[in-house]
């Protein structure tokens, strides 16, 4: 009892307008092989992060594909179970609760996801599945429910006359209105937002951008936005969060943070991201990261960006840069970041 008792680190402080913290999180999947399915190794997906969000914020979370993003999302909200680390909301540790406590704490945390197409069920109706987290949780009688639907659907700018259509008799854009107005049924204070507009046409990606927006200065709404899209994430977040084979690299408030980036993979980002003026664009200089994203499940030593980063020394390939504050609320994990 004594030695697990000096292994046990206090809570860090949190700040009153925190609404979820995260500490320490890791979310790694077992690898099993042969005919006996022995564990050989795991899929190190998320590693080891440790963020606020704060109340009313938009905190953007970007990184390559494969890097964690959408494995942090699930995991904050509870549908997936950590390997280890903490989550605070609501005043419980959603890491370690389940059942009824668990339940309890579902309708403040939702989730929009990617793909609208996949995430509708094609044999229910637009009003059943709006309607369905109301049922699930006994929210109000049935006359009351079929109200709160058209206002949900009139909220995300649908006509409420179409609840009885099914989702194929809608466009792409008008389905992930559908994901938010389902979203939106239990007045949630928190939302993860899983890519929402990479599965929908640019010309109605910045529609449901804005869409996202009003509802959050009207609704008082906290968004994780997850994303590849760069420049979105600059239009709508107020920190960006950079993520890398499963680890957080650097943390910002998204001018200071597209501004002066301090890590190279986040320059290496940026770098990648257009500007619309020709003449800025001929001539700035994009960094190029050879070879490719290393293998989860064998992260390489030190700093897992050492083996593409073209600013990597000695120091990078054997010991792992920590976590550390910088100037203005910056975070970042990096040696040479100063």
């Amino acid at each position: 009892m004594l030695a697990e008792a000096n292994t046990m680190r206090p809570e860090r402080a949190r700040p009153a307008d925190t609404l979820v913290s995260i500490e320490g999180l890791k979310m790694h999947f077992p690898v099993y092989k042969g005919v006996l399915r022995r564990k050989v190794g795991a899929v190190q997906a998320v590693d080891g992060l440790s963020f606020d969000i704060m109340r009313g914020e938009t905190l953007g979370l970007v990184g390559e594909s494969g890097c964690g993003k959408s494995t942090t999302g699930r995991a904050i909200l509870g549908l997936y179970r950590p390997t280890a680390g903490k989550v605070h909301f609501g005043g419980e540790d959603v890491a370690a609760i389940e059942g009824e406590r668990l339940r309890r704490l579902r309708p403040k945390m939702q989730m929009i996801f990617q793909d609208p197409q996949a995430s509708l069920n094609p044999r229910m109706t637009v009003g059943s599945i709006v309607a369905e987290p109301l049922v699930e949780h006994q929210v109000a009688k049935a006359g009351e429910r079929r109200a709160r639907v058209r206002e949900l659907l009139d909220q995300v700018g649908l006509n409420p006359d179409y609840v009885n259509r099914y989702p194929h008799e809608f466009s792409g854009g008008q389905r992930q209105r559908i994901g938010i107005a389902r979203a939106l049924a239990l007045d949630p204070d928190f939302i993860v937002c899983d890519e929402p507009i990479a599965a929908l046409d640019v010309s109605i990606q910045a529609q449901v951008v804005n869409l996202l927006q009003d509802l959050q200065h009207r609704l008082g709404l906290t968004y994780l936005f997850i994303s590849h899209d760069l420049s979105m994430v600059r239009h709508i977040a107020d920190r960006v969060a950079v993520m890398y084979l499963g680890k957080m690299v650097e943390l910002a408030d998204v001018d200071a943070l597209f501004s002066k980036p301090k890590h190279p993979y986040t320059r290496a980002l940026l770098s990648a991201v257009p500007v619309p003026d020709p003449k800025i664009e001929a001539d700035r200089r994009r960094i190029l990261l050879k070879g490719d994203l290393p293998d989860a499940a064998n992260p390489p030593k030190g700093c897992r960006f050492c083996t593409r980063c073209p600013e990597a020394v000695a120091q990078c390939f054997d010991v792992e840069p920590e976590w550390r504050d910088l100037e203005g609320g910056r975070k970042v994990a990096c040696h040479l970041a100063n």
